[in-house]
This record gives structure tokens, C-alpha cells and sequence, in this order.
């Protein structure tokens, strides 16, 4: 994460913030470095002035007391520099724009062996929210079309779009693009099954590159006998195969 200071001003306004909200609680402030997993002296100092504000620590304390600090102009001068949450990874804004575009989505038909559903996911910059975030489109079953959140911690080296409705989750987990800037990873969700009846399924996902015009994507289901049906296949073989991402199998 950037240790961006903020100015003289923002500094003081963000622990003026802070200051009230210490007392509004009655809370200390080691109970505050505490959550936001600062040390004791860097919370002091910056409050008693001796010290700026980082960016890192700003979102720390925001995170630890889920309310923006930087309120009075601040926040919107911070929030152009770009800085996720912490629990998306504390990505700042141009380390992460390799990502951001529109992608063919391809995976298998849970329904139809052999089959693959393809669909476009595009991946933005959320200035509101200062995250990236995900949404899908050209679905056949529009009903589930999904958006979410984009993680990218620097721990793990993955990318994880997330889907949370009223504590329902929906998981993608890709790998870093290759050279061609394809991304193959697990989806793990939710199937219809009979009746009213949901069941967990996991199966591989492919991410590829929307380049120039999007009309000619194949967007749709893809049978045996379509075109693409090979090129997609090879691509869920290479996901196993390379291996991005390991199936377990049953004794």
C-alpha cells in the first residue's frame, strides 16, 4: 500500500474525527490500535500532530471503525489516489488497473455435458467505493447474472470476485493473467436443482480478453458443433491440466 501523507489539514481533521469517536464509545485508544492493527505510538503521534496520516493508516482506523474519517474535503482528494479496504487487500488504484476491462467468461453447462456457457464480465474501477468491482452481462439466464467485489491481496497472488447477497456468497478465484492476459481459475456457487432445491458445484471458469469489438463474441451456450466449441474446451482443459486450479476426487 502507498504511504501517501495527507496534508497538515488532513491530518488534523482525521483525528479530530478519531477523537470523537474515542470518546463517543469510550473506547481507548490502545483498544483502537488494537483493531486497526496499528502500533500504540503511530496512533498517538499522529493524533497529538507529531506525524501525518498515512493513506495505509487512515484506512486502517476507517476499516477497524466503519465510518469514513476523511470527511470536510479530504476524503474525496484521498479517494482519487484510489485505495481499497483492507479486506479487499489495500490495493491502490493503478496497481490493479491491469485488470480492469471486459472479459469472455467460459464455463461448462451444469446442465448439458459437453456444453459451455459463455458470457461477458466486465471488471471497473468503483471511484464511490474506491474498489474494483465486477458485473456480468450477455447471459442467457439473466436471472442470475451476478456483480460483486474484487479482492486482490498481494499474500496469495490471486484474484478473488466475490458475490455476497443477504450472507449468500458466490466465490471466483483466478490466477494473475498469463502473457495473453487470460486468467483460469474455480467457481464455486450455487446449482438449481429439483424443485426449490440449491446445491453447491464447483467447476473451472476462464477469463479471455475482450480485444477491439465485442459484437462477434460468442456469447450464448455452446454446444458440440458450434465453432468454438474446441477452442473452449482446450481452454477448461489447460485450467485442469497447466494446473490453475486442483479438483479433488472422491475414493
Amino acid at each position: 500500500m502507498t504511504e501517501q501523507n495527507l496534508s497538515d489539514v488532513q491530518t488534523e481533521a482525521v483525528a479530530r474525527a478519531v477523537r470523537e469517536e474515542l470518546a463517543r464509545r469510550r473506547m481507548s485508544r490502545q483498544q483502537l490500535a488494537d483493531a486497526a492493527k496499528l502500533s500504540l505510538s503511530t496512533l498517538e503521534k499522529a493524533l497529538a500532530g507529531q506525524r501525518p496520516f498515512t493513506l495505509a493508516t487512515v484506512v486502517r482506523l476507517e476499516e477497524a471503525l466503519k465510518r469514513d474519517l476523511r470527511g470536510n474535503g479530504a476524503a474525496a482528494e484521498t479517494r482519487t489516489l484510489g485505495i481499497a479496504p483492507e479486506s479487499l487487500g489495500s490495493y491502490a488504484r493503478p496497481s490493479v488497473k491491469w485488470i480492469e476491462g471486459d472479459y469472455l467468461t467460459v464455463r461448462p453447462s451444469f446442465s448439458t455435458p459437453g456444453a459451455f456457457y459463455a458470457y461477458r464480465t466486465t471488471i471497473l474501477w468503483e471511484g464511490e467505493k474506491s474498489h474494483l468491482v465486477f458485473r456480468e452481462s450477455e447471459r442467457l439466464d439473466v436471472a442470475f447474472t451476478q456483480e460483486g467485489e474484487v479482492s486482490v491481496p498481494h499474500q496469495s497472488g490471486f484474484v478473488y470476485l466475490v458475490t455476497n447477497k443477504l450472507g449468500q456468497y458466490r466465490l471466483i478465484i483466478l490466477s494473475k493473467p498469463t502473457i495473453a492476459g487470460e486468467m483460469f481459475g474455480i467457481l464455486s456457487t450455487l446449482q438449481s436443482g429439483r424443485g426449490p432445491q440449491l446445491l453447491p458445484v464447483a467447476t473451472p471458469i476462464v477469463f479471455v480478453p475482450i480485444k477491439g469489438g465485442a459484437r462477434d463474441q460468442p456469447f450464448g451456450k455452446i454446444e458440440s458443433g458450434s465453432p468454438h466449441h474446441a477452442g473452449f474446451a482446450a481452454l477448461i482443459k489447460r485450467t485442469i491440466e497447466a494446473p490453475f486450479a486442483l479438483f479433488g476426487h472422491s475414493a
